[in-house]
């Protein structure tokens, strides 16, 4: 007699609602499930399975969604496959995340409305599968952080490019990604060449000579869309190959304009020219699939934001350079700006003025935005500490800033797994500043350590200093003793001998970025907390001799709308006695919610110009945070995704934790032989200067 297997067999109506029952218990409905079961009954088991897997999934976020992702499923799967099915679960959920429950539910139960959808766009991009390589692609092109959002049509305020969150243009899937591409490549080039005017364009009285403003605006967005593409052209003409590959031939309304935009230096007042004449007639601008819109207030509005920000972060700049800011005489004279080269330098009296990263680089988007720097920024601001940027901070500094400054400084995505796609936006990251600790405490840690340190330096020389040997080189300086024996062997046994005797010495050029992340969860509270900071100490006065770049941050947080960063030392900064006040003030906060760290980190370690980067994690447990959600097997996921991203990237991870139980679940995570187990904080100072000198070799 045989038997179906679990796998085959279908499940009854009262296994189904025991099933249901565990997972909708935390239901406000109170309804019976036992209908639900009854409309299962009848699928098939990998139907079934299916189903119940997705109704777990949404139940987790909202059980009323899961409720009726169960009841609606049978109709579902008579209109959809299983990618279908499960692209209506994860439209619900997305809904969900971004609206709120009501919108969520309203969305699912318009499944005809889906259904009809998915039909019509067999071949369409979503924004969410590309996001990630998109977002790469703008930041190789743009001379300034450029967000990508998505939106309910293309246009950019100049400091996001807003997408569409499905592109269904062209017949294929591929086409249209490709569309996706030329569609963002055109409104970063809104940014780069000038759509939104200059110093000598003024755009706001140019288009209001219009009555139809619309109108004028769609075809100020089609002449721009002719200019750039041309534009591109000089500067990428790979790039604006592809673009024309994707556009096909001109519209015949567009064919004048090409012939008197088409060229590379073609620039913005050029386009507003040739509107004139477009705008004598009647005729509406043709369509073109890759030319987003303009939106022209919320760019101007953004862009005024931004310059003005911009301008005084170069005026504090300069005001602290070579005594500027002291010079308060009418007839004083301004710094000269350098554009030879295609870089930007200062120089005041003749000398070279050498600004901060932050400041070079707003004056950079200042020249891009306007082609000169506004007077404000070359005007003496009187003495005063270079201030990259003013954050609204409380009385007490560090938490205060988060109940004064409620906007996060960055919102990041979230891996679900049991979703398999991302929750867009779900984390809040804020960058919150430390108040100095002990003035002393680096001192007596130094004081009580010196030999330590002072062993810890001469191995960081040795590393600094050491050449690599090449063997078995043509020519050298010195003899290479295994290749002699080995040729000498050769020629004895009749065989043609090597003529590589040689070993050659070759200097190591370093060029490496490190980012320690030091967990500040309130689990390191006590002799953890105290290992951690005496850890940094040393590794500070240890990296002080080698000359890496390197980069030190804490972070902690309460619940996924409060992750919360605290930058101890900035790339940028020297090992002063403000970084040592900061490391002295390392304490425990809250929880350990790793993955949105790990993207904000690896987002700043991007932005270093060395060859290899590592991204070293100091901790004391496993990903953790308040309530049940993020703990256990989802908070390791997105914590995992969050280091393939990381290593996607370009950046190397590693693990030092004092966690007994790390290796149940740091495998998982870093790889097998990416973390080390301590079994006592106490040997964490030698240990995490040891183990960066046997990464950095």
């Amino acid at each position: 007699m045989t038997s179906s297997t679990p796998s085959s067999r279908k499940l009854f109506s009262n296994e189904l609602e025991q099933r249901l029952d565990e997972l909708l218990f935390a239901s406000t409905s109170h309804r019976s499930a036992k209908g639900i079961a009854d409309g299962l009954e009848r699928l098939r088991r990998e139907q079934q399975e299916r189903v119940l897997h997705w109704v777990g999934v949404a139940a987790q976020s909202y059980a009323e969604i899961g409720y009726l992702v169960a009841t609606l499923a049978p109709r579902a799967l008579e209109r959809l496959d299983a990618a279908g099915f499960e692209a209506w679960v994860l439209a619900g959920l997305d809904a969900y995340d971004r609206l709120g429950g009501q919108h969520a539910m309203a969305l699912l139960r318009d499944l005809e409305g889906f259904c009809a959808a998915r039909e019509h766009a067999p071949a369409a991009a979503r924004f969410a599968d590309i996001e990630v390589r998109l977002a790469r692609f703008i930041q190789g092109l743009s001379g300034r952080a450029l967000a990508l959002s998505a939106g309910t049509f293309p246009h950019t305020d100049t400091e996001t490019v807003f997408l569409p969150a499905q592109l269904a243009s062209l017949p294929t899937q591929d086409g249209n990604r490709r569309l996706y591409k030329a569609t963002a490549a055109l409104l970063w080039a809104q940014t780069r060449y000038g759509t939104f005017g200059s110093s000598a364009v003024d755009i706001q009285s140019a288009l209001a000579r219009w009555p139809d403003r619309e109108r004028a605006l769609r075809w100020f967005a089609a002449l721009e869309a002719v200019r750039l593409e041309v534009v591109l052209g000089a500067e990428l003409p790979g790039l604006a190959a592809e673009i024309a590959a994707l556009r096909g031939p001109w519209p015949q309304e567009l064919r004048p304009a090409v012939e008197r935009l088409g060229r590379a230096d073609a620039a913005v007042s050029h386009s507003l020219t040739f509107l004139a004449e477009c705008m004598a007639g009647d005729a509406e601008p043709p369509l073109l699939p890759h030319a987003g819109a303009i939106d022209i207030e919320a760019a101007l509005r953004v862009r005024a934001a931004r310059i003005a920000r911009e301008a005084e972060v170069v005026r504090r700049a300069l005001s602290t350079l070579k005594g500027f800011g002291g010079r308060q005489g009418a007839g004083e004279q301004a710094p000269a700006v350098n554009l030879e080269g295609g870089k930007l330098e200062f120089s005041l009296d003749g000398e070279a003025l050498a600004l901060p990263p932050e400041a070079q680089a707003a004056a950079q988007s200042l020249l891009q935005d306007l082609g000169e720097l506004p007077p404000e920024c070359l005007v003496p601001a009187g003495p005063g500490a270079w201030l990259p940027t003013e954050r609204e901070v409380g009385e007490g500094g560090g938490e205060d800033a988060l109940t004064s400054h409620r906007e996060p400084h960055r919102r990041y995505d979230e891996w679900d797994y049991r979703r398999r796609a991302y929750r867009r936006g779900w984390c809040h990251l804020f960058e919150v500043a430390l108040a100095p600790g002990d003035a002393d405490y680096v001192a007596e840690v130094s004081l009580r350590n010196t030999a330590l340190i002072r062993q810890i330096r001469r191995r960081f020389e040795m590393l600094r200093g050491e050449d690599r040997l090449l063997g078995r080189q043509p020519e050298g300086e010195e003899v290479d003793v295994d290749a002699l024996v080995e040729a000498a062997g050769d020629r004895a046994s009749g065989a043609e001998p090597s003529a590589r005797l040689f070993c050659r010495r070759i200097r190591n050029e370093r060029s490496l970025a490190a980012m320690f992340m030091v967990d500040m969860s309130g689990s390191t509270k006590g002799w953890v907390n105290d290992a951690e900071r005496e850890s940094l100490v040393m590794l500070c006065e240890a990296l002080e001799t080698l000359g890496d770049a390197y980069a030190i941050y804490g972070f902690s947080g309460w619940t996924r709308t409060r992750c919360d960063i605290y930058p101890v030392k900035r790339f940028d900064e020297r090992y002063d006695a403000a970084v040592r006040g900061r490391i002295a003030a390392i304490e425990a906060k809250d929880y350990t919610r790793m993955g949105v760290a790990i993207r904000h980190l690896t987002q700043l370690l991007e932005a270093q110009p060395a060859r290899h980067k590592l991204l070293v994690t100091l901790s004391d447990g496993r990903p953790d945070d308040f309530g049940d959600e993020y703990r256990g097997h989802y908070g390791i996921e997105d914590t995992r995704r969050a280091l393939q991203e990381a290593h996607e990237c370009g950046v190397r991870s590693y693990c030092i934790t004092i966690d007994r139980h790390g290796a149940d679940y740091l495998p998982r995570l870093y790889g097998p032989a990416r973390y080390t187990v301590l079994d006592d904080a106490r040997k964490l100072p030698l240990k995490v200067a040891e183990i960066y000198r046997r990464l950095a070799t």
